[in-house]
C-alpha cells in the first residue's frame, strides 16, 4: 500500500474527530496528543486542524515525504517526454 493512500477517505486537512477514529483513540487521549505537540497541528481560535502530512509523519516517523513526493515525479517524468513548462 502507498503510504498516501492510507488517509485517502479523508480531507485534506483533518479534524480531531478524524483522528479519533483513524487511531482508535479517545476524545481526551487526541487532545492531550495534540496539545503535547506529539501530533503536529494547527490551531485556529480554539478549534484544532491537523494537514494530512502531519498526520502520516506521526504514523511513520522519520519518513521523508518530501523525497518521496520528488522520487514520484522523477518517476513519473523519467520518460522521453518530459512535463512542458
Amino acid at each position: 500500500m502507498n503510504l498516501y493512500e492510507v488517509l485517502i477517505d479523508y480531507p485534506d486537512v483533518l479534524t480531531p474527530e478524524d483522528v479519533q477514529e483513524i487511531l482508535h483513540l479517545s476524545r481526551s487521549t487526541v487532545y492531550e496528543l495534540l496539545m503535547g505537540g506529539v501530533i503536529k497541528s494547527i490551531r485556529i481560535g480554539k478549534k484544532y486542524r491537523i494537514p494530512k502530512l502531519y498526520m502520516l509523519q506521526f504514523l511513520y516517523p522519520g519518513t521523508d515525504f518530501f523525497d518521496l513526493e520528488r522520487g514520484k515525479r522523477e518517476d513519473e517524468y523519467s520518460g522521453d517526454n518530459p512535463p512542458s513548462a
